[in-house]
């Protein structure tokens, strides 16, 4: 699939760079809109690093240059040629990332952002590039439940009955938590968030939970075990219902992980570029993995893409692709409900 776009012909003239901020009911989010420019039309994509001063500091960057050269990009390339010309310019002027998976996040908002322009340049879709059909798009609603409060799930099942759920559970979850979810019959994902260290997200391996998760949530997929002496037994026991997330960012890490792939989260933001991501969806293709898309809060042009990936190429999975409008700090009183159906003047790359 990458042959299929590798060759398409980009001019860029500039790149623009725009803060976004908003405030979610986890945190304040900020993330950057690159966009590039060129033979009169525009590409964006979305820097998802998660760390609100390297936003800042890109933002820095900008002002201190003239305008339109923050880095240096200006020519006309095939869009691998611009890949590899990516390969060869510092995305970090002024800070360097405080984790390394931010190196991803910010390429993938150039690399996503020069796609667009190539296929507004081209006058074409990625659908019309691959000759696929962009189907209606199936997604979940995300929470993390703090303090084991499920109000917001309640509020959410009372507005919109049909919702979807994709949950994080930790060792403070209570008995009477457990049951109430499993009386919903709602949730279709559980993330144990084991491969996350030094986040506001962690949850260390704790077999009694696995075993719980498991046990509680009989048909849901479970993502993000940590694969420990531990946890072993009891995670092998349920190998064929296990997803995989925070650790993929390649081909190389789908290969690495310690059972067979059965279901995998795709992140786009995590693979950097998109000759990776699809090499690792050709993968798993072949090799009949089912596959869902997750999201990373994005604000803005990045929430679109993700969901336009997911309509190509796994529209029917539990995609933790949920309209923007899921992660206001207020739920909306008619929240927006799935499938998301693709625009009739859909052009270049995001929905």
């Amino acid at each position: 699939m990458y042959d299929e776009i590798a060759d398409l012909p980009v001019r860029v003239d500039g790149v623009a760079l725009d803060r976004v901020e908003r405030e979610t009911p986890a945190f304040t989010r900020a993330t950057t809109v690159v966009s590039l420019f060129g033979a009169g039309e525009t590409g964006r994509g979305e820097d998802v690093t998660y760390e609100t001063a390297h936003h800042d500091a890109l933002q820095e960057h900008e002002a201190e240059t003239p305008e339109g050269e923050a880095f240096d990009l200006a020519g006309e390339y095939a869009l691998a040629e611009f890949s590899a010309r990516l390969d060869d310019v510092d995305l970090w002027p002024d800070d360097d990332p405080e984790r390394e998976a931010f190196r991803n996040y910010r390429r993938w908002g150039f690399e996503a952002a020069a796609l667009d322009l190539a296929l507004r340049q081209a006058g074409e879709t990625l659908a019309d590039r691959l000759d696929r059909t962009l189907d209606p798009v199936r997604f979940v609603v995300s929470s993390r439940l703090p303090e084991s409060d499920t109000s917001r799930v309640e509020t959410l099942l009372a507005r919109y009955p049909d919702a979807e759920l994709k949950l994080d559970p930790t060792t403070e979850w209570p008995e009477e938590t457990f049951a109430y979810l499993a009386d919903t019959d709602a949730v279709r994902v559980l993330d144990l968030k084991g491969h996350y260290e030094g986040t506001d997200v962690d949850q260390s391996p704790d077999p009694d939970l696995y075993e719980r998760v498991f046990e509680t949530f009989p048909d849901a997929t479970v993502e993000d075990p940590a694969v420990t002496d531990a946890t072993r037994e009891v995670v092998a026991d349920h190998a064929d219902r296990l997803a995989w997330d925070a650790p993929i960012h390649s081909l190389d890490d789908v290969l690495g992980v310690p059972f067979d792939v059965r279901w995998l989260n795709v992140k786009p933001s995590r693979f950097g570029t998109l000759e990776s991501l699809f090499e690792t969806l050709e993968w798993t293709f072949e090799r009949d993995v089912a596959l869902y898309g997750g999201g990373q809060f994005e604000l803005s042009v990045g929430r679109g893409q993700i969901q336009e990936l997911a309509g190509l190429f796994y529209p029917a999975g539990p995609n933790d692709v949920a309209p923007g409008a899921y992660n206001d700090v207020e739920l909306p009183d008619d929240p927006p409900k799935s499938p998301i159906s693709p625009p009739e003047d859909h052009a270049g790359f995001g929905l």
